[in-house]
């Protein structure tokens, strides 16, 4: 948003904001029917969510800012660490029993909204009891499932790539910037590996990223998926291989040995921060967490390629339970979580940046530190720049994407010819689609 726009939306907003929590304090939001009933009682709602211990305390606040409002809901929290999330809520909707509002990623959204678990919010959305409103809009339309509104991003989240601005200057090297080619960037980074004598490689291999091949497909007019298949061809998948081929052999990329240390995607092992490579291809908000492993000041741009062949992706999402007894009242707690300006300043950035652009703006307002403040300016830049979403992922998405590193990997070390490796890649993922 243009700085001068800020602080009148701002002052319109907190009016707004003030004026419905008066409003709230004394009754209840009278676009949700059920709450309206006194003789309904008190209502307990379950929620399950995976994450640290720093977004259970800071969720629990939010939602003890709901209850404080609407004396009459409570809450059932239930919080896990990232494994065996997904095993939990799969036997939880297989009994009937799911909770009525829980975290999902999009790995599994088109999963569970064919199986019908999850509550279709387009009604709530077109009535305007769930104010999409002031969201990007690739971020709302990355929550529709066949057109369908099936959730909403608790926080937003995009690919970025994050490079050693230090080692640049003190090799008095060019940084990267928005908008390079492939073919530019694979150039300069063999400059960076050439500068420093082949002791730091100029980019890690992101042959194995399933985001940086969705980018590079999108830039082109073609997607990671086309329904329940690949969204491109053997052929697209050989001259994917073959760009990081050509790179290795101009040494823009370390060896195999070394790129593998990173593929797994563990913040930890990442070249930029190890030190092995100028570039990691990652997503934006780990830059705070990459920061904390090296001396070296780091900085954030795109990924290569189009900047529009990006998109604002949900990092996570909140849904509904189908058969919950209280979708109404469920609806307004996830309106909440996103769109209220004091919920928003206690979640923080802690599932990503705020998916409301008003109260992303409140949020950075109170940021400390310089990397997350990196982090929020280069998305908020880039609202104006994303294209429109893609539909997010079908069913068996995860294994399409632990499959690509696999894969990748074996033609990363030779063992497979580019041709060889994208043969069986878009053989066996899309035998893993099919089948579900």
């Amino acid at each position: 948003m243009p700085p001068a726009f800020r602080p009148s939306r701002r002052r319109a907003l907190a009016a707004a904001t003030l004026a419905l929590g008066l409003l709230l304090s004394s009754t209840l939001t009278a676009c949700d029917g059920a709450r309206d009933t006194p003789s309904e009682g008190p209502i307990r709602l379950s929620i399950f969510w995976w994450g640290g211990e720093k977004r259970a305390e800071l969720t629990e606040r939010a939602l003890q800012l709901y209850s404080s409002r609407h004396p009459e809901v409570t809450f059932q929290v239930t919080w896990q660490g990232n494994t065996g999330y997904y095993d939990r809520l799969s036997s939880q909707a297989a009994g009937g029993n799911p909770p009525d509002l829980f975290q999902i990623d999009d790995n599994y959204l088109t999963e569970y909204a064919e199986r019908g678990i999850i509550l279709d919010l387009t009604e709530h959305v077109r009535q305007n009891r769930l104010d999409l409103t002031g969201l990007p809009t690739s971020l709302a339309q990355y929550g529709q499932v066949a057109g369908r509104t099936m959730a909403v991003a608790a926080a937003e989240n995009t690919p970025g790539l994050i490079y050693n601005k230090s080692l640049l200057r003190r090799h008095n090297l060019p940084e990267p910037r928005i908008g390079m080619e492939y073919d530019e960037f694979v150039d300069w980074a063999a400059q960076v590996t050439e500068a420093t004598d082949g002791k730091v490689a100029g980019t890690m291999d992101p042959s194995a990223d399933y985001k940086a091949l969705w980018l590079w497909l999108r830039a082109q007019g073609k997607e990671l998926y086309r329904g329940r298949q690949l969204g491109f061809t053997e052929s697209d998948m050989t001259r994917w291989f073959d760009l990081w081929r050509d790179a290795r052999a101009d040494r823009a990329t370390p060896s195999a040995a070394v790129t593998a240390e990173a593929n797994s995607g563990d913040v930890t092992r990442q070249l930029v921060a190890t030190g092995k490579a100028a570039t990691s291809f990652m997503w934006s908000n780990q830059l705070p967490e990459l920061q904390k492993l090296t001396q070296d000041e780091l900085g954030l741009v795109t990924y290569p390629g189009a900047p529009k062949a990006q998109w604002a992706r949900a990092s996570m999402y909140w849904a509904a339970f189908r058969g919950s007894r209280h979708p109404e009242i469920v609806v307004d707690v996830i309106n909440f979580l996103v769109n209220d300006v004091e919920a928003g300043q206690i979640l923080g950035t802690e599932r990503g940046l705020s998916a409301n652009l008003d109260v992303r703006s409140y949020v950075e307002d109170t940021l400390t530190d310089q990397s997350m403040k990196l982090t929020a300016s280069f998305e908020t830049s880039m609202v104006d720049r994303f294209g429109p979403a893609p539909t997010p992922p079908p069913r068996g998405h995860a294994k399409v994407r632990a499959l690509l590193i696999s894969v990748a990997e074996s033609a990363q070390s030779g063992r497979a010819t580019s041709k060889e490796a994208a043969r069986a890649f878009v053989s066996e993922a899309n035998a893993s689609l099919a089948g579900g």
